[in-house]
């Protein structure tokens, strides 16, 4: 064995030393009443929001990317078509973030989570 080796294997045991001297003062501290930050229902709520929240926000950029492009269209069919796409997409976004939240109720009440 090289003494360049061993240096290595020298400093690698001590990090993996720290680490574990670090992770046991971490767990032999007063540990918190409870782990969990949010209960189920809570996690479900906030992940439901921010799938809205994403939802709105792709839809109004689709809206707002269709709108320009049908005004900047000038009578081409081919950009017309293409905008029109994009004002469908962003309707679609629209009607999905509208009914995300009937939707997580309907699978809490089916896998009984929202009793």
């Amino acid at each position: 064995m090289c003494p360049s080796s061993s240096a290595a294997v020298m400093r690698w045991a001590t990090r993996f030393a720290f680490i574990v001297a670090l992770a046991g003062l971490v767990v032999l501290a007063d540990p918190p009443v409870a782990w969990a930050v949010a209960t189920i229902p809570q996690v479900i709520r906030n992940l439901r929001n921010w799938v809205i929240g994403i939802l709105a926000g792709l839809a109004t950029l689709f809206l707002t990317f269709g709108g320009l492009r049908y005004l900047m269209a000038g009578g081409d069919p081919g950009e017309v078509e293409a905008s029109k796409r994009a004002l469908r997409a962003a309707a679609i976004g629209y009607g999905l973030a509208l009914l995300a939240p009937v939707i997580v109720t309907v699978l809490q009440n089916i896998v009984g989570a929202g009793r």
